[in-house]
């Protein structure tokens, strides 16, 4: 019979304490512990509130217990709370005084440096995570001399504090000095070399980097340096630089994940070394390449299945993508979301919502990624019926989903809705840009320009381009072009630069006005001034604007001056000035034209009938009508729509499906005579 040999008398030593231990444990000390960890679990999962209720309910706690509520007030980001907490505690141990410490530490605050200065003071005892807490919030403020002095200070340092410092020198642009700290560690490890490799990369030294991995590594760390190459072959992605990433990545030497359950570490490629290189490949849109390392790969993540499945969703071939999406042995919420988010970009909205409503769970972004989608694809009411779904089943919308729903808001235009929605971020959360300037769109098109003005007037320094060209925009819809122009001033004068768009739109505003010499004024600082070469949206309203004020031969000298080749918005825009002003025989011309760029297009045929009905030549009208029939054109049926209570109601010409038509059509006949009554 086979005898195994005895323990080894420290291992044995240890089991029989701890036996001990478990032993004399009082039943009250088993039942605190079964607390504490039922207490764990429900923090892991994020419900604070039923943790907080058991916390209250425990009637025996020990440190760990008051530890790990103050853990989750640390994370929270709600400093205030978690010091209140803190205070409360009748015991305390370093762990305590330590995540109070790194709550301080990470909060943006400015005050919440020198109170984490001043609790690290008070500290009765500090160990090397006290030191490297208050050293990270030094250097991730990018106060560099105070990080070196206390850096001077500590008592002892651990591998973790070099890898700040030399981190904190690579932010601050200081690399010399990032290498000197670097060569001086008496010990390095994997996060040594990833970190002088990360920071070489960020301050545009890819080749000094890769010059260290592969010429100036000794040899007794290679085995630590995988990481540091699988970084390097990130970076080179990053900056297109495809094949340099490539060539690295075939340095590495092919190994089989065989040592991945033991502690043994070796130069070989990874699961993350084969990642990398797919990105690479999928950011550059080369899926075959991508692919090819896929399928070849020893062992597969779900970053390696999301990052093919992106990859297919980059170049639009969502059939590969959802093919390999149920081929995936287990699916996360990030596949989800790349599937939805791939079918809204083609446009596939129904099939993006299909795969939505099948998800197992949703989280904000999932939502978000369907919502957007909907509002991207112009389905504004399908935005605001999954935005109210979402706070029914008790979602939690954040700022990029009241984006979107403002857009949508703004498009359709829900005024009411809109201000609800305004009233809900500001109890939610304070306005960042972004959100900002998707109410000053949405109050813009919405007829409030006095609620969009006051929001871009508190904006004050939080004002970017996007802000500027939301109020000009809202000026240019309304009609009132001469503020739209003193905005513009204002702009300059505040050294904002102007985009292609804030240019679009102040010549729109001066076509409507009809304020010639300033649109012309407006496109000509935008060429010389500016350096923004006009593009076919900028031409198409300076054509508008020369031809409705009547200077057609000067609005076709523009067309013919063209860089560019003039598009269907340009002949459009001709067009309408010509059958505008009546001119047969140029709008002839431009209907040509326009019909010989857009076939199928109905607006020729529409406005040279229109022409022709209006001067009373009936004759000549139906001959365009009828050839309009022969070459299949159709014209699509215009529509509108209306708020009223909460709900849109839609009118599309010749549709008679309303359920209160018969009560429509007897209020527009009592107008209609009224009307003629007036007449």
């Amino acid at each position: 019979m086979r005898r195994w040999p005895p323990p080894i008398p420290g291992v044995a030593h240890r089991r029989a304490a701890a036996a001990a231990a478990a032993t004399a444990a009082s039943p009250a000390d088993e039942l605190v512990r079964q607390h504490n960890r039922s207490l764990a679990a429900l923090l892991r999962r994020g419900r604070f509130d039923a943790a907080r209720r058991l916390f209250d309910a425990i009637p025996d706690r020990n440190v760990v217990t008051w530890n790990s509520v103050l853990a989750a007030l640390a994370r929270g980001r709600d400093v205030s709370a978690a010091r209140a907490f803190f205070a409360s505690m009748p015991v305390r141990d370093a762990v305590s005084w330590n995540t109070l410490l790194a709550a301080y530490s990470r909060s943006p605050h400015p005050d919440h440096l020198a109170d984490a200065r001043r609790l690290f003071d008070e500290m009765p005892q500090r160990d090397a995570v006290t030191w490297n807490t208050l050293l990270g919030a030094y250097v991730r403020r990018g106060l560099m001399g105070e990080a070196e002095k206390l850096f001077g200070e500590m008592p002892q340092r651990n591998i973790a504090s070099f890898n700040t410092m030399v981190t904190g020198f690579f932010s601050a642009g200081q690399v010399n000095k990032a290498l000197d700290m670097f060569d001086s560690m008496p010990v390095k490890d994997s996060a040594s070399l990833s970190t002088l490799v990360c920071g070489l990369t960020k301050n545009g030294r890819l080749d000094e980097a890769e010059e260290l991995l592969t010429k100036r590594l000794r040899v007794t760390d290679m085995d630590k340096a995988v990481d540091a190459y699988n970084t390097l072959i990130s970076a080179y992605g990053q900056v297109g630089r495809e094949s340099d990433a490539r060539r690295l990545f075939d340095m590495i030497p092919r190994g089989q994940y065989q040592r991945k359950m033991t502690n043994m570490r070796v130069f070989e490629r990874n699961v993350v070394s084969w990642n990398s290189m797919m990105m690479c490949y999928t950011k550059t849109g080369d899926v075959c390449s991508a692919r090819t390392l896929f399928d070849e790969m020893p062992v597969k993540d779900l970053v390696s299945w999301n990052t093919m499945i992106a990859g297919y969703a980059k170049v639009s071939d969502m059939q590969e993508a959802e093919k390999l999406f149920w081929e995936m042995p287990d699916p996360d919420v990030v596949s989800w979301n790349l599937i939805i988010r791939g079918f809204t970009h083609i446009g596939e909205v129904e099939h993006a919502r299909g795969f939505f409503d099948k998800m197992p769970e949703r989280g904000t972004i999932s939502w978000n990624t369907m919502i957007s989608g909907y509002e991207q694809n112009g389905d504004y009411d399908g935005t605001v019926k999954l935005f109210t779904k979402m706070l029914e089943v008790g979602g939690m919308p954040d700022r990029h989903t009241f984006s979107s729903v403002l857009a949508a808001c703004a498009s359709l235009p829900m005024l009411r809705l809109g201000t609800q929605l305004h009233q809900l971020i500001e109890k939610s959360f304070l306005p960042d840009t972004a959100t900002s300037n998707a109410l000053i769109t949405m109050y813009s098109r919405g007829g409030a320009l006095t609620e969009a003005e006051a929001i871009f007037k508190q904006m004050q320094t939080q004002k970017d381009f996007m802000s500027w060209n939301a109020l000009i925009g809202g000026y240019e819809h309304h009609g009132r072009a001469t503020e739209a122009l003193q905005l513009f001033e204002e702009m300059t004068s505040a050294s904002v630069m102007p985009t292609h768009v804030t240019f679009i739109t102040l010549l729109s505003a001066c076509g409507n006005a009809g304020l010639v010499s300033e649109g012309w004024r407006v496109f000509r600082t935008m060429v010389h001034e500016y350096g923004i070469a006009a593009r076919i949206e900028h031409y198409a309203a300076l054509v508008n604007l020369i031809g409705r004020h009547g200077e057609l031969d000067d609005a076709l000298e523009v067309i013919n001056s063209m860089p560019i080749a003039p598009e269907r918005s340009v002949w459009g825009s001709f067009l309408g000035a010509c059958t505008a002003k009546k001119n047969e025989q140029l709008a002839h011309m431009a209907a040509k034209a326009l019909s010989k760029i857009d076939p199928e297009s109905s607006a020729p045929y529409v406005l040279i009938h229109n022409l022709h009905a209006h001067e009373g030549r009936w004759g000549s009208a139906s001959v365009v009508r009828e050839e309009m029939e022969r070459q299949g054109v159709h014209k699509h049926p215009g529509y509108s729509w209306i708020d009223l209570h909460d709900k849109v109601h839609v009118f599309i010409s010749g549709d008679t499906s309303h359920p209160l038509i018969q009560e429509i059509f007897s209020v527009l006949k009592g107008f209609d005579m009224s009307c003629r009554d007036w007449s």
